[in-house]
Formats: C-alpha cells, structure tokens, sequence
C-alpha cells in the first residue's frame, strides 16, 4: 500500500515539473535575421539652392527734428498740429516778439551810426579803431537779430510730417521739450544685422523686399544705402541700412518690418525631411549614413533652410553618401543593417 501511495506522489510531482517547463513551438523559434533592423536609404545628392535671409527691423523716419527755441519763452502762435504735412523752410510756431523788436531798433541805429562813419573817417574826423569797432558792433547786432529771429520764427528743416505736438499757443516753453517733432518719411529706412559670412555679398544699391505685418500680403522694395565697415564681435554681424522710397507713404515710422535679401544660390546637398533626426536637449542634428558593410554611422550634419519636405545640409555629409530614410527608431552608431526590398 506505502508503494502504490510513493508512486502517486513521484508521478503528481513530475507531472507539476513537466507542466512548469516552457513550450517551444515552431512559431516561437527567433529568426537571427529578425533581430537585425531593416532600413531604405537615399543617395544624398546636391542641388543649387537659392541663399535668401529674412531679417527683421522697424521702419524708421529718414530724419528726424526737434523744432525748439535757443531762448524761453511765451509761444505767440502755434500755425500746425499733429499729421500736417509740412515743407521745407514753412513757418510752424511764432514766439513772443518783444527781444526781437528791441533789437530791430538797435540793428537800425548801429547801421544809420555806421552809415556816416566813412565820410567821417575820410575827411580824419574818427579814427581807425573806432571805425572798426563800430563796423565790429554792427555785424554784432545782424548775428544777434538773425538768430533771434529763427528763434522766434521757427520754421521746418525738412519736408515731413507733424508728428509730436508739445504746447498750445500762449503756453510758457520751458525748453524741456520741443515745441515740435518733425518726420521725414519719404523715404524711410530701416537698420538690420547680415551674418559676417554675407559681407563681402552685399554692395550699395542692392535691392531688398520689404513686407510690414501692418500690410499683409504686400511687398514693398528698398536699396542698400549705407553698410557699416566693421563687424560686431560679439554677434558677427554688420549693419546695414536699407532705405525704401515711400512715395505713397504707406510705410509709417514704428510698424515692424521684414526684410528679404537674396544672396544669389549655393551648390548643398538636400535630403529628405524624414531623414534628419534631432538630438534630444542638444538642438543638434543628424543622420545614419549606410557604410559598406552595411553597419550605420551617426553622422552630425549641420542644417541650412528647409525646403518643403527637405532639408538643405550645409556641412556633416557628402555627395553620394547613402542616408537612412526610415527605420531609425532601432538604430545607434555602429549597428548592422538589411535594406529593404
């Protein structure tokens, strides 16, 4: 009976153990060649690619004047406002002319006293130095007048438009801030920072598109006019000034702009968009380059401008090399490759 109960027991224990062991079966047997990634590859190829930059700026007025008084003063007459468009030379404001007379008066005498000084000191009835000292306090007085004058009379330097206005008329001007503010904003321009690579690219007259958000949809034209002769050391960028003619007035001082200059085209190689992958937290880029043992390179590239579905490669690849399309989720440096069918 202890017997037939040992044999039980072996037999239920080795059942326990049999049914422990893992099944093989002829789906679940690895194919060695499953491991291995399969990949499509491109031939990197070149391509000329036109070499535009978009900068951004303000539009600026051409020039700019404060119209102000050398003296203190109650304003007499104020003659614009804010959006007139004045001339060149056009009288804006007229200040208290209570000096100006009084000087009137003494610019008068001096001259009726110098007007007989000639015969006097011909016929040696003054002498040289008082001669000269009167004709001296003459021209005294025309420069004193003169300049009391324009500042009494203040008149626009420039064509242009109103586009500050500090005080009304019988208002005390305190000399703290100009009377007025005068634009001239046909032309207009606007300052912006090339990279130093494009320096010796840009020359004076080059033509450049102008797009304002305040206008969209709409492309103005503007001309180098002024590039400053150094480089900055720490952006390594120049200045350029473009200036836009206006002639309809349409740009305004302070919309901000975008300026297009194009620069000619280069010879880069492109490749497809799908093919360039991002290093997570670095900002750089890269590719897997098929090698000819059919193993991959992880090859760091640097990127010019995208072009649709493609990227321009400024550096990192050559011509010919064959770059991996799809497929990189498995790859890293080194690993072997099957392409597909």
């Amino acid at each position: 009976m202890k017997s037939f109960t040992l044999s039980i027991v072996t037999f239920s224990v080795l059942s326990v153990l049999g049914s422990c062991q893992p099944k093989t079966t002829g789906k679940e047997k690895q194919d060695p060649q499953k491991s291995i990634p399969t990949v499509s590859v491109i031939t990197a190829q070149s391509q000329d690619v036109e070499d535009e930059s978009t900068f951004t700026s303000n539009i600026m007025a051409n020039a700019k004047n404060n119209i102000v008084s050398q003296t203190a003063g109650r304003i007499k007459n104020i003659l614009v406002d804010v959006g007139s468009r004045v001339g060149k030379g056009q009288l804006l404001a007229e200040m208290d002319d209570v000096n100006l007379v009084k000087l009137k008066l003494q610019l008068v005498n001096d001259s009726i006293e110098m007007g007989r000084l000639p015969e006097l000191f011909k016929a040696g009835g003054v002498s040289q130095a008082d001669f000269d000292l009167a004709k001296l306090k003459l021209d005294l007085s025309k420069k004193t007048y003169n300049n009391l004058l324009e500042n009494t009379a203040l008149r626009s330097p420039i064509n242009g438009i109103v586009t500050a206005r500090n005080y009304d008329k019988g208002d005390m001007y305190n000399m703290q801030l100009p009377i007025f503010v005068v634009e001239q904003i046909i032309p207009v321009k606007m300052l912006i920072n090339i990279s130093e690579r494009q320096f010796s690219r840009v020359h004076a007259g080059m033509v450049f598109d102008i797009s304002v958000e305040a206008l969209p949809g709409e492309t103005f034209k503007g001309k180098v006019n002024l590039i400053h002769p150094t480089i900055d050391a720490k952006t390594h960028t120049f200045q350029v000034e473009i200036v836009s003619n206006n002639t309809d007035s349409r740009l305004r001082p302070g919309m901000f702009a975008r300026v297009t200059a194009s620069f000619g085209s280069n010879r880069h190689i492109v490749v497809p968009d799908i093919a360039v992958v991002k290093q997570i937290g670095s900002g750089e880029h890269f590719v897997y380059v098929l090698n000819a043992d059919n193993t991959v390179k992880y090859q760091k590239v640097e990127l010019g401008k995208r072009l649709g579905n493609q990227y321009e490669i400024l550096s990192g690849i050559n011509e010919g090399d064959r770059v991996v399309t799809n497929g990189q989720a498995r790859l890293k440096d080194g690993v072997a490759v099957t392409l597909t069918k």
